[in-house]
């Protein structure tokens, strides 16, 4: 066994009392005296030097092993499972897919979360295997959980077993409302307050269509279009695909994917229409290249960059707050 005095920092007279286990440990880390897989002292050998009763102890291991700093082997002791010295906080950010406007979010939230924060970010890419199997392996090694679920249903007693504090992120789930904070998307009230913000440029359309085929889209959207087409009278249309589909005068097409998007252009072209004005766009998420394509095409879209400066101001917080982050309807020459 190593020796038992390790460079431990003086406890604060106000820390708490646990502290002086997290310190030994950690001050052993930085100072080279522990390496990766070496064992610590065990519970017994903290009482005995710091005397300290076996709950406070019991408390450091428990504080260090959420940090992901030591791990244990039942019926042995515990051991350094990371030489790198964490930060305060060690946030564990799971996204469900890269993209730029997620790269947008990542990127404020950086930004704004502050020093001496350590954040490890990985994807599950809508795979429920991997979402599942990615927050069982994170669980104690991190404070903070910051998760974007997606549609991901029963995730309930997953989120319950991880040991910090969790955070949802981008889409809501109301079954988890009053248990976790997040800043969250409503995508039917959204998409109907949207579409009633624009509607002295929609009333020159007779039909809504909803494009929207991947099954990892949120359904609400819909739901806010249909609630706003039943109050002001325009038909609707929910689309699973628009290939091969001809382009009627009075159509107005709100669309999910920029491929359908390419693709109702192309075929706008052949059928030599115009965008704004035989036929209507509104497409969901906005980029620099929307602002040119086809004159201009009018997006509905998520502020990404607010979602993660209030992501950052959300985890400093106590309690348990819901926000939804706000919406912006850009419109232009497609409308």
């Amino acid at each position: 066994m190593f020796p038992r005095h390790c460079g431990c920092k003086a406890k604060k007279n106000n820390e708490p009392k646990y502290n002086q286990v997290v310190h030994f440990v950690i001050a052993g880390i930085a100072e080279g005296k522990l390496q990766k897989g070496d064992w610590i002292p065990s519970i017994n050998e903290f009482r005995e030097n710091y005397h300290l009763s076996r709950d406070t102890v019991f408390a450091g291991l428990s504080e260090l092993k959420s940090r992901g700093i030591i791990a244990s082997t039942p019926g042995v002791g515990y051991y350094i499972a990371s030489a790198r010295i964490p930060s305060e906080q060690n946030i564990f950010l799971l996204f469900n897919e890269f993209n730029e406007f997620k790269e947008d979010l990542y990127n404020s939230f950086m930004e704004h979360v502050g020093k001496g924060v350590s954040v490890d970010l990985y994807f599950h890419n809508y795979n429920r295997r991997v979402f599942d199997a990615l927050v069982t392996d994170a669980n104690g090694k991190y404070t903070t959980y910051i998760i974007m679920p997606g549609k991901f249903t029963g995730i309930g007693p997953l989120l319950e077993s991880l040991s910090g504090r969790v955070f949802l992120l981008d889409h809501f789930h109301p079954e988890l409302l009053g248990r976790y904070s997040s800043v969250a998307q409503n995508f039917e009230k959204d998409t109907y307050e949207a579409l009633c913000h624009g509607l002295r440029h929609i009333r020159k359309y007779e039909r809504l269509l909803m494009v929207q085929h991947e099954k990892k889209e949120p359904q609400e959207r819909y739901d806010g279009l249909v609630r706003f087409c039943a109050e002001h009278g325009f038909g609707h249309e929910y689309l699973a695909s628009i290939r091969d589909r001809e382009i009627r005068e009075g159509d107005l097409f709100i669309l999910v994917s920029d491929r359908d998007l390419v693709t109702l252009l192309k075929q706008a072209e052949r059928q030599q229409m115009m965008p704004g004005r035989e036929f209507g766009i509104i497409s969901y998420n906005d980029t620099p290249l929307k602002e040119i394509l086809a004159g201009g095409i009018t997006t509905l879209s998520t502020d990404f960059r607010q979602m993660g400066l209030t992501l950052a101001q959300l985890i400093s917080q106590k309690g348990i707050r819901n926000i939804e982050n706000p919406w912006m309807l850009n419109i232009r020459r497609s409308l």
